[in-house]
């Protein structure tokens, strides 16, 4: 089963329920599968009210996990910090609109909290 949780540009873990900030974006994180030493996850980005040309989201891991492989944004990390930024074709999102990227983690997999930043 799938875990999930969203953070808003601004603020604490909340539901799922569809709260989008103006200007802003949300981002809700998936574990897709998982295996010994190893999982997949998606993270998707939901624009806000008003479009973005933009978006980057970052979270940290507490367990050790590592990004292997990443699809559909580019990611950087600097020890339990990680961060994802829009590719061109999948940066500029309509009010409301989404776009979805994935990665391979080696470790645990958990739920970290996600903080989304709009350009």
């Amino acid at each position: 089963m799938a875990a999930r949780r969203r953070r808003s540009s601004g603020g604490a873990a909340s539901s799922l329920s569809d709260s989008r900030p103006a200007g802003g974006c949300t981002a809700t994180y998936s574990v897709v599968g998982q295996w010994s030493g190893g999982f997949q996850a998606s993270v998707k980005v939901t624009a806000g009210t008003t479009a973005i040309t933009g978006w980057t989201v970052t979270w940290r891991y507490a367990g050790g996990q590592t990004v292997t492989q990443v699809w559909n944004a580019t990611l950087t990390s600097s020890g339990s910090q990680v961060t994802a930024r829009n590719v061109g074709y999948n940066g500029a999102l309509g009010a409301g609109a989404s776009a979805e990227f994935g990665f391979l983690g080696s470790g645990a997999a958990e739920v970290p909290a996600l903080t989304c930043t709009a350009a």
